[in-house]
C-alpha cells in the first residue's frame, strides 16, 4: 500500500525562483517513484501585495540579483528563463483568483505552469486581466467563464483565505515548501526533496501502526500509584 505525502508550495507568479523550483520538485517525485504517492498542493503569496509599490526591472536590484544568483542557478538546472521587461512588475493577486478558478477545474497545476512561463519566457503582463484570459483560455478554461469570475471577485475571498494560511505558516519569502512537517525554504535540491519525502512517509507509516496497535508510548504512572 502507497503512503500519501502531501507537499504545499508557496510561490508567486514573479518570482523566478520560483519557477526554478519546479525541475527539482519533479525530479524528486520522479525519484522517489510508486513506491509513494505525492500529492503536490501551490499555494499563492504575493511578495507585494497592493499598495506596496512593485520592483522596475529598469532599476539596479532586479538586474544584480539576476545575474548573481537567478541566470547562474538557471544555467545550471538547465531552464530557459529571463527577466521580464514588464515595468514595473505586476501585481498578482488577480492571477492567483484564476489560480482558484483554475484549481476548482483540476487545472491548478497547469495554470500555474502556463503563468510562470507566460511572464519569464513569453514576458507578459500578468497584471492585464486580457492577458489572464487568452492564457486560461490556452490550457483549456472557459475564456467567457474565467473572466466573469475575475471581473465579479468570485474567488477573491477564497484567494484572500489562503494567504490567511500562508501567514499562519509564516511565510516570509518563496518557494517555501512543507513536506509533511518538514520545511525547505528556497529552491530546493533534488536529494533535499526525496528525503523530505521519504522520512514523511516513514514517519506516517509508523504514526499509522501505532494507531492501528494502540500506541501507549510515553504512557506513566506517578507518585501516589496514579497513571
Amino acid at each position: 500500500m502507497t503512503e500519501l505525502v502531501k507537499i504545499k508550495i508557496w510561490s508567486d507568479y514573479v518570482c523566478p525562483f520560483c519557477m526554478l523550483a519546479e525541475g527539482p520538485l519533479e525530479e524528486a517525485i520522479e525519484d522517489v517513484g510508486a513506491e509513494v504517492e505525492v500529492e503536490v498542493e501551490w499555494m499563492p503569496f504575493e511578495l507585494r501585495p497592493h499598495p506596496q509599490p512593485t520592483l522596475r526591472p529598469e532599476d539596479e536590484y532586479l538586474p544584480g540579483i539576476w545575474e548573481r544568483a537567478v541566470y547562474p542557478m538557471a544555467r545550471r538546472l538547465g531552464v530557459d528563463i529571463t527577466l521580464p521587461a514588464v515595468s514595473p512588475q505586476p501585481y498578482t493577486a488577480l492571477a492567483f483568483e484564476g489560480y482558484q478558478y483554475a484549481a476548482e477545474r483540476g487545472l491548478g497545476a497547469a495554470y500555474n505552469q502556463r503563468m510562470f512561463r507566460a511572464f519569464f519566457q513569453e514576458n507578459r503582463d500578468l497584471g492585464q486581466i486580457d492577458v489572464l484570459v487568452a492564457l486560461a483560455g490556452e490550457i483549456g478554461l472557459d475564456q467567457a467563464g474565467f473572466r466573469a469570475a475575475l471581473t465579479d471577485g468570485v474567488h477573491r475571498a477564497r484567494h484572500q483565505e489562503a494567504l490567511r494560511e500562508a501567514a499562519a505558516h509564516q511565510v516570509r519569502s518563496v518557494p517555501t515548501i512543507l513536506v509533511g512537517d518538514t520545511r525547505i525554504e528556497g529552491v530546493p535540491r533534488p536529494d533535499q526533496l526525496r528525503k523530505a519525502i521519504l522520512d514523511t512517509r516513514a514517519r506516517q507509516a509508523q504514526q499509522a501502526e501505532g494507531d492501528a496497535e494502540g500506541d501507549v508510548s510515553g504512557a506513566s504512572c506517578g507518585i501516589g500509584g496514579r497513571c
